[in-house]
């Protein structure tokens, strides 16, 4: 690590215009996260064009702060209207909406803010110090590992489900269903396409979270006016958590954020699965794991974390290795190469000054996350003062446009519509959506890669038991479904005593 490097990294950041476009991009940042369905990947996406006039680091400046800031925002409106901004924000639906309803508006937005900074620097430590053990680690990441990883995944089905396991595993195989929507990931054979052309690459997962957390809240609102104006009064005195609740906070914190990082370095993983995974281990651990889905302050700080987190182990893959961790990082290695530089270990020895402005911008655009968003809270909860009738229109017209955007398709609104009325019927029958949001997140990653570890070994199942990544990942699946149920015949046990 050249340290004269890093210096003058900060000193050209903060005395050129550089400093200026990182702005910029978090600024960007902020308005695409907050709107729901704008993700962050769709983002850069469509801003990077105009950056490609730029020069290599005023570009990244703007393309950094832009990926940033759209997964710190993305907790807002989760938080204030229970409707993610990004993918990577479904955990914080959790516990941030109920902390709104028991009036800890401020407290929520600021927790957000601050979990989320500490999570990107976490990530951003990771990218700076641990860059290749990660990357390197990362790679040994086959079909089996990656099949391991998906199954860890939906054994948090449970722990999401609520009061409800029936329930929840009712809606976990339905989203397994949907999740097989599409060509068949080996033999590229239709399934349960009906002859649709729309249907051919699945059903879009975007498109699903904005329909049943967006419409599917509203519809529910309507029907129950579930948000009362009266209900719903922001505590001023709670502006931050108490020194108790920070101390509790800090191990679990700290644990999550290093396994984010890890998680965002395993290509075809994202801010969703970690901060699910996160939240769920966190819960398991706590002494209180009744509070968690009911407004657990641990609950929101691990989330807000660990999506953040992940960031920095996806960048570490993306510039070490040339492989990207999420949709993100794809877009950024095009922009790499559109400025003449090819991600990759070559680039840590030709553009070294390029390597460490980039880690430098992340952390400087944590920094501003951190300013901005502890300046606007303030504002940003003036939207539970807004009429509800108005917020609603708000809020359908963005699932609207969020939809369409994805692929500029009108088909995708209409499965907006049907998946927010799957949602509304759900909430109204108690069903809880994280099962099915899981299921048809991890789906197909866990069958694709179930097939193709049976391939490499000719049917052999012995594949999954040889491998050790895959050993330790499958004996944490197990753990995590065994250990709640050891909880609970303790506390049984200990009432019946």
């Amino acid at each position: 690590m050249d340290f004269s490097l890093i210096s003058n990294t900060f000193i050209t950041i903060f005395t050129t215009d550089v400093f200026f476009y990182c702005i910029l991009g978090v600024v960007a940042g902020m308005v695409i996260g907050t709107l729901p369905g704008l993700s962050a990947t769709m983002g850069i996406a469509i801003l990077t064009p105009l950056t490609f006039w730029l020069e290599p680091a005023q570009g990244m400046a703007v393309l950094l702060g832009i990926y940033n800031s759209a997964i710190w925002a993305g907790g807002i409106s989760a938080i204030l209207i229970n409707t993610p901004g990004t993918p990577a924000s479904i955990a914080q639906t959790f516990d941030g909406y109920y902390m709104v309803t028991q009036g800890k508006v401020k407290k929520a937005l600021n927790m957000n803010t601050i979990y989320s900074v500490i999570g990107g620097l976490i990530g951003t430590v990771v990218l700076i110090v641990f860059s290749f053990p990660v990357a390197e680690f990362a790679l040994k990441f086959g079909p089996p590992e990656m099949f391991a990883m998906a199954l860890f995944g939906l054994s948090m089905m449970i722990g999401v489900s609520g009061g409800s396991v029936f329930k929840g595993l009712l809606a976990g195989a339905l989203g397994l269903l949907v999740s097989t929507i599409g060509m068949d990931p080996m033999t590229g054979a239709l399934r349960f396409t009906f002859g649709n052309i729309n249907m051919l690459s699945g059903i879009e997962f975007v498109v699903v979270m904005v329909g049943m957390f967006g419409v599917g809240e509203v519809l529910y609102q309507i029907s129950k006016e579930a948000r009362k104006n009266a209900q719903i009064v922001s505590n001023t005195a709670e502006a931050f958590p108490t020194a108790k609740e920070t101390k509790a906070s800090v191990i679990p914190t700290l644990v999550c954020g290093a396994i984010s990082a890890v998680i965002g370095a395993v290509p075809g993983t994202g801010g969703d699965i970690a901060a699910i995974i996160c939240w769920q281990q966190t819960k398991n651990f706590s002494k209180h794991p009744e509070e968690f889905g009911k407004g657990a302050v641990n609950g929101l700080a691990v989330t807000s974390c660990a999506n953040n987190a992940v960031i920095g182990g996806a960048m570490t893959t993306m510039m070490t290795l040339g492989i990207p961790g999420d949709g993100v990082t794809a877009v950024l290695i095009g922009s790499l190469m559109m400025y003449g530089m090819q991600p990759g270990p070559m680039m840590f020895v030709e553009k070294p000054e390029f390597v460490y402005n980039v880690m430098g911008l992340m952390v400087v655009g944590y920094i501003m996350i951190l300013i901005l968003g502890l300046l606007s809270t303030k504002f940003a909860s003036l939207i539970l003062k807004v009429p509800q009738e108005v917020i609603w229109v708000i809020v359908v017209g963005f699932c609207i446009l969020g939809s369409y955007a994805v692929n500029n398709s009108m088909f995708d609104v209409y499965v907006m519509f049907a998946a927010g009325f799957v949602g509304f019927l759900c909430k109204r029958c108690e069903v809880p959506l994280g099962p099915f949001v899981l299921a048809l997140l991890l789906g197909n990653l866990c069958e694709s890669n179930f097939r193709r570890a049976l391939s490499m070994s000719l049917g052999d199942y012995s594949i999954f038991l040889t491998r050790p990544i895959t050993v330790v990942l499958l004996i944490l699946t197990v753990l995590s479904l065994v250990l709640p149920a050891i909880g609970q015949l303790r506390k049984k046990s200990k009432a019946a005593k």
